[in-house]
């Protein structure tokens, strides 16, 4: 046998859009902007769902972790992106990139858990509304929104320490951002603990939250069909219209991005999608729900009048 060429990295280089000098003057202020209103809009969903007590809720407790998460997602690569889309030094320090990988994983994957928890708690405000109160304790809420968050960063540390502990053959990566697939077709060794890893984490994080949000979504609709009341009817249908297309437009890019077959070399149409599903998705999060739920937008005219008077 040969020997190997292993490569001592102590920093990769993220190739990007490296080439593509018109798309990278064109990404820059769209992400620019786009990564802005990302931190405004979800803080604004934060700062409204703490001062405001009629939103006090599961629904808003949910609601106020997903902006979190968002923000934090989108933060981990976003900042090094806009300062890579303007630089010729496209490089990443190894440590740094553990980082960005772990903490990009750790988010993402508890986003798709949260999501799934969202449709539970709706499930239970509109099928069991009269044991709601009992059934969606402040004390569940904390474990489950708590569970989620640990569980996926245990599962993101360790699909990241097994995956920088490989030799690596090159340090140029074929992507934007230290993604955990593209730095492991940098490894010399053998991938497949980290491949299997990745593909019982996709199974549980995307075909089984799905299901059960099917589940929980057949269930409410037969339970709004059934209420006499049109009025009630479309209230239901408005508290879980916004849900559902957040949960489309995040499923929808997730399962095209890790469920299609694998190529040698990422492609530019790979690398523009991406950005779609991590800086746009965020962004919509909180103009989807602002502007189909009633109670967030009276709360931050309550909030902003609020201010206005303490000055």
């Amino acid at each position: 046998m040969e020997p190997i060429n292993r490569t001592e990295v102590s920093e990769f280089f993220l190739k990007g859009f490296l080439g593509y000098m018109a798309l990278e003057h064109l990404l820059f202020p769209l992400c620019s902007a786009m990564y802005l209103v990302t931190l405004l809009g979800n803080t604004a969903i934060v700062a409204v769902s703490v001062l405001d007590v009629h939103l006090h809720t599961p629904m808003y407790f949910f609601l106020g972790n997903l902006s979190i998460l968002d923000i934090c997602y989108t933060s981990t690569f976003v900042p090094l992106m806009l300062v890579h889309l303007l630089s010729a030094q496209k490089t990443i320090s190894f440590i740094g990139c553990a980082i960005q990988m772990c903490l990009s994983l750790s988010t993402g994957s508890t986003e798709c858990l949260l999501l799934a928890i969202m449709a539970y708690d709706r499930y239970l405000a509109i099928c069991q509304p009269l044991r709601y109160p009992v059934l969606m304790s402040h004390r569940l809420c904390l474990l489950l929104a708590g569970a989620a968050w640990v569980l996926c960063l245990f599962k993101s540390v360790t699909e990241t320490i097994i995956t920088m502990r490989l030799p690596f053959c090159s340090h140029l990566v074929s992507h934007f951002t230290c993604e955990i697939l593209a730095v492991l077709k940098l490894a010399c060794s053998d991938t497949s603990v980290s491949e299997v890893l990745l593909l019982v984490g996709a199974i549980l994080l995307l075909p089984v939250p799905l299901a059960f949000i099917c589940l929980s979504y057949t269930l409410i609709l037969a339970t709004i069909l059934r209420v006499p009341s049109a009025a009630s009817r479309r209230k239901a249908f408005s508290t879980c219209s916004a849900h559902l297309a957040v949960v489309l437009l995040f499923y929808g890019t997730v399962i095209f991005m890790y469920m299609k077959p694998k190529s040698k070399e990422a492609s530019i149409s790979d690398e523009v999608f991406t950005v779609l599903y991590a800086v746009v998705t965020p962004m919509l999060n909180p103009v989807i729900y602002s502007l189909r739920n009633k109670e967030v937008k009276e709360a931050a005219r309550k909030v902003w009048g609020r201010r206005r008077t303490s000055k």
